[in-house]
C-alpha cells in the first residue's frame, strides 16, 4: 500500500513493506516475516556529506518527481534545504575530493555501482561477489591511506626547510654543549682560586694577631 501526502513543495511517502517502513521521511527497519537471512542490512550514503546511513537512522526526503534524498542527520538536511553546495562546504566528502584531499580517481571505485541490469541468481556468483567486495574495500582503504600519506609529504618537507632556515638565522642564540662544559670548568677553577686566596688571607690575619699579642 502506498499513500502520498502532498504539501506545497514537499512530498512525503508512506510505504508499508515486509522489510522496511518509511514514515514522513524517517526510516525504521523491521524484521522481514519468514526471512531466513539475518544480520543483513542495506547501507545508504548521505546525499550531502556522503557518510554512511544505517537502517533506523537518518532522514529520507522524497521530492515531487519521486527522487529520493537520504541524509544522515538534521545538519545535512538543513544544508540541503538551504540549497548549499556540498562541493563548497568544507566538512563534506565532495569538498575533500574536489580539493584533492581525498582519493577521487581510482579503478577500485568502478566496482561499486548501481546497475539496472538484472542478473539471474546464482549462489556461487553471489558468494564470490561478496568476497570480492571485501577485498576491494580493503584495497580501497589502503590506497586512500597511501594517497593521504603522499599528500602530506610535501608539507613535512616544507616545514623541515623552514626549521633549518630558522636555525641558520638564529644560530648565534644557540650554545654548544662543549662550550657550556668549558664554561663550567673555568667557573670551577675560579672558585677554587678564590677559596685558596681567602684561606691565605685568613692565615696572614692570624699571624698578624699573634705578632701583636707577643
Amino acid at each position: 500500500m502506498i499513500t502520498l501526502f502532498l504539501a506545497q513543495t514537499h512530498c512525503f511517502i508512506v510505504r508499508y513493506v515486509s522489510s522496511s517502513v518509511i514514515w514522513r521521511g524517517r526510516l525504521w527497519w523491521t524484521e522481514s516475516l519468514g526471512s531466513t537471512q539475518k544480520n543483513t542490512m542495506r547501507l545508504e550514503k548521505c546525499y550531502f556529506c556522503s557518510s554512511t546511513v544505517y537502517p533506523g537512522h537518518g532522514i529520507q526526503f522524497v521530492r515531487n518527481d519521486c527522487k529520493i534524498f537520504r541524509f544522515c542527520r538534521g545538519k545535512c538536511h538543513k544544508a540541503f534545504k538551504k540549497k548549499r553546495n556540498p562541493r563548497k562546504t568544507r566538512w563534506t566528502k565532495a569538498f575533500r575530493k574536489a580539493a584533492g584531499k581525498d582519493l577521487a580517481v581510482d579503478p577500485s571505485f568502478e566496482f561499486e555501482k548501481h546497475r539496472n541490469v538484472p542478473v539471474k541468481y546464482d549462489r556461487a556468483l553471489w558468494q564470490n561477489t561478496v568476497e570480492a567486495l571485501k577485498k576491494v574495500e580493503t584495497i580501497k582503504l589502503k590506497r586512500q591511506a597511501q594517497f593521504i600519506k603522499n599528500r602530506l609529504k610535501e608539507g613535512k618537507r616544507l616545514r623541515k626547510v623552514e626549521d633549518i632556515q630558522e636555525v641558520k638565522k638564529n644560530i648565534h642564540l644557540i650554545k654548544s654543549p662543549a662550550g657550556l662544559q668549558k664554561k663550567k670548568a673555568t667557573q670551577g677553577v675560579v672558585e677554587v682560586i678564590q677559596d685558596s686566596s681567602s684561606e691565605e688571607e685568613d692565615d696572614e690575619e692570624e699571624q698578624m694577631e699573634a705578632v701583636e699579642a707577643n
